[in-house]
Parts: structure tokens; C-alpha cells; sequence
């Protein structure tokens, strides 16, 4: 995940106050910010007139190197379209979700729309469309098992050199080929019927068997799993993704539900996901200290109401400083806001 250390493309004014009104200022000014940088993230899919229809993540990037062995499902389309398949939607939403997590602001210790390495975000996410449907056409018409977990991963790698590519080699969303790619094929074999915990526990029975060409190198957060003794991505996505059926969606789908707007109500996600989540990029970055300021901090923000509370997006952006005056980020836990943002879309 990039860490967010560069300077701001776009000021944000600051809160005149630290009570609701400036809260929903804040949330109207971060609306702003990411409307103005989907516009660059999206294109219009044309409808059968020859007119611009609903918009939807450009496409970009290719895969190869993986067979995908299963064919489409085709779904309608209105207007007389060309039909999608279930794989093109499941892969536009996973673009979806990561662009939304990108752009979401102010998120701390993150790129966000305040950032020009939003844009490196934005591009690394279009550059792995390919990877998603390529994941989800795999997936249709299987169950988990020791083939298909190979198969993914192999998409999986080729998805990572398409990123790696597109962002002159920065690692912008290995955690979140990961983990959106599990839950892509999981809801591929799932169906579009099926519930958020259903997918999930897919999704956790495909990440049990091992990949036997994986690498044989450790990353930076399977060591530090290991050197602080907390679960790291890999057992995160076995176990089903607590942190994202337990504590991301939840928290997503009762902010709305309280009536907060839908910035706040992410804003909470990513909350509840850091204040529990033992987040191996702040972990690598900062040790045991950095996790619990981190914890320590989200929990305190959420405990007081939340973002759309009263103080709440001042209470963040004190978060969000300290993280920054440690240089670390919650990079694990930005993967699992982007899991839950997508579960959330293709499980409503």
C-alpha cells in the first residue's frame, strides 16, 4: 500500500468547528474530491442508441499466463445492450471498490483524494480488471479445491505483473489482488443470490489449499505475522474474513442505517477494521507500538459515535496526524475496507 507522504494536490478546507455541521462539511468536501477524480476513473458504457450509458471503471491491463477453463454466464442488459457476463460485473465492482477506497478521504495514514498518489492508486486498480474477471470465469461452475486455488493464483501473479507495470513498480494492491480476488471467485461460484457470509466463507474455503508454486519467499507481512504472533492476510482470507463479515460490513451497513452519510459510513468501516485488525503493514512499519496507536486511536473515535459524530472528523484527522508522524500506514486494513465495500456491492 502507498504510503500517503507526498504533498497534497488539492487543499481541503479545515473545519470551522468540530461539531456536526463541520462534519457534514467536510463529508460534502471529500464528496467533491472524489466526484472530481472519478470523472478521470471512469468511462460511459455506450447503450444501443450509441448514447453514453451508466458509468462504470475503465479497463485497462491484461493477463496471461493463466488458462481460465469455464465460460460465461450472460446476464441481460437494458436498452437492447450487449449482455455482461457475471464475469464483467464482478470485475467492474471489484475496480469499484478499490477506486472508492482510494478516493475516500480524510483516511488516516492512507492516500486519499487529498493526494496525487491517488491517481497511481486509481491506475493500478483499472490495470487489474483483467485479473478479476479472468478470476471469476475460472471460478463459474466450480467448487473450491486444490486446482482452482492454483488457477487463481497463477491469474493472481500475472494480475501482479499487469499492477506492477502500470505503476512503474510500486506495490499499490498486492493485498487486494488477494483478497478481492478470493471473494471474486467466490461470489462467481456462489451466484448473485447469495449472502455476504456465504461468499465470505467461499472465499475462505478456496484459501486453505496451498499453492505449490507460490514463491518461496516471505513478504514484509507474513514476517511480521510471524515476529509478533497475529494472523497476517493469508489467515485472515482461511478464516473467512472476520475482520470484513464481523466488523467492516457491519459497521458499513449500521452508519447508513443511523443515517450517516455514505462517507462517514466507510469511514467507520475502516475504523472498525483498525481498531481489532492486527495490521502486519503497521506491524513492518512501526512495531508493536505503531498497531496500538492505530487501535487505540480508531477505537477511541468510534466509541465517541463515529465520524458523523460531533468532534468525529476532527478526532480522525488527530489520528491521521499521528500515524503520519510514526510514517506508517494501515495498508492491511485499507485491503479490508476494499473487501467490504465490494461484498457490500455483489451481496445486497
Amino acid at each position: 500500500m502507498v504510503r500517503r507522504i507526498v504533498q497534497p494536490a488539492v487543499q481541503i478546507p479545515q473545519l470551522v468547528n468540530a461539531g456536526a455541521a463541520g462534519g457534514e462539511a467536510a463529508e460534502r468536501d471529500a464528496c467533491r474530491e472524489e466526484r472530481a477524480y472519478r470523472e478521470a476513473a471512469t468511462f460511459r458504457r455506450p447503450d444501443a442508441a450509441g448514447t453514453q450509458g451508466d458509468a462504470v471503471p475503465a479497463r485497462s491491463g491484461r493477463v496471461s499466463g493463466a488458462t481460465v477453463r469455464r465460460g460465461p454466464t450472460l446476464l441481460s442488459a437494458p436498452g437492447g445492450a450487449a449482455p455482461r457476463t457475471s464475469a464483467d460485473r464482478l470485475a467492474d465492482l471489484a475496480v469499484e471498490a478499490l477506486i472508492d477506497e482510494a478516493l475516500l478521504t480524510p483516511k488516516p495514514g492512507l492516500v486519499d483524494a487529498r493526494d496525487m498518489d491517488a491517481e497511481l492508486m486509481i491506475r493500478s486498480a483499472r490495470s487489474l480488471r483483467a485479473g478479476f474477471e479472468a478470476m471469476a470465469r475460472a471460478a463459474q461452475g466450480r467448487r473450491p479445491g486444490q486446482e482452482l486455488r492454483e488457477e487463481l493464483a497463477a491469474i493472481g501473479r500475472a494480475a501482479e505483473a499487469a499492477m506492477l507495470e502500470a505503476t512503474g513498480g510500486v506495490n499499490t494492491h498486492r493485498g487486494a489482488i488477494w483478497a478481492l480476488g478470493l471473494i471474486t471467485a467466490a461470489a462467481s461460484i456462489e451466484g448473485p443470490a447469495a449472502e455476504a457470509g456465504t461468499v465470505l466463507d467461499t472465499a475462505g474455503r478456496i484459501a486453505v489449499f496451498a499453492d505449490r508454486a507460490a514463491p518461496a519467499s516471505a513478504s514484509n507481512g507474513s514476517k511480521a505475522a510471524r515476529r509478533y504472533g497475529v494472523h497476517g492476510a493469508r489467515e485472515e482470507a482461511q478464516a473467512g474474513f472476520p475482520h470484513v463479515a464481523r466488523l467492516g460490513l457491519p459497521a458499513l451497513r449500521a452508519a447508513r442505517e443511523k443515517g450517516a452519510g455514505e462517507t462517514c459510513a466507510r469511514l467507520d468501516a475502516l475504523l472498525a477494521v483498525m481498531s481489532q485488525l492486527g495490521d502486519t503493514c503497521l506491524l513492518h512499519r512501526g512495531g508493536r507500538a505503531a498497531l496500538e496507536a492505530a487501535q487505540a486511536g480508531a477505537a477511541d473515535i468510534l466509541a465517541a459515535g463515529g465520524t458523523a459524530a460531533r468532534g468525529g472528523m476532527e478526532r480522525l484527522r488527530k489520528l491521521d496526524r499521528r500515524l503520519v508522524g510514526l510514517g506508517v500506514s494501515p495498508g492491511g486494513s485499507a485491503d479490508l475496507l476494499a473487501a467490504a465495500l465490494y461484498t457490500d456491492r455483489i451481496c445486497r
